[in-house]
């Protein structure tokens, strides 16, 4: 199992166990961590599991696809560090990966 934090905007902090070959997504909804609606669960279809990567986190979580960039348009607030959770896979290397909630989901 694989440890993310996930931070809300008022910094309360979650620490949830996710699977490897999961998402980052999956993982927030398995868990009921709020700030992560997930409406077309996972399919990369809509913007509401957007979160911010922490800037220790970025390199190893990588950049996101054209296809995610272009969803990432539909977002709110969208920053440098933004990436959709259904299209971060869990691996072992994120033990520890740490996302931010935004404020809202489109």
């Amino acid at each position: 199992m694989v440890k993310i934090t996930f931070i809300d905007t008022a910094g309360t902090a979650r620490t949830v166990e996710g699977e490897v070959g999961s998402t980052v997504m999956e993982t927030a909804i398995k868990n009921g961590v709020p700030g992560i609606e997930a409406e077309c669960g996972g399919a990369c279809a809509c913007s509401t599991c957007h979160v911010y990567i922490e800037e220790a986190w970025r390199e190893k979580v990588g950049e996101p696809a054209p296809m995610e960039e272009d969803m990432l348009d539909f977002a709110f607030e969208v920053k440098p560090s933004s990436r959709l959770s259904c299209q971060i896979k869990v691996t072992e290397n994120l033990d520890g990966l740490t996302v931010r909630t935004p404020e809202r989901q489109a």
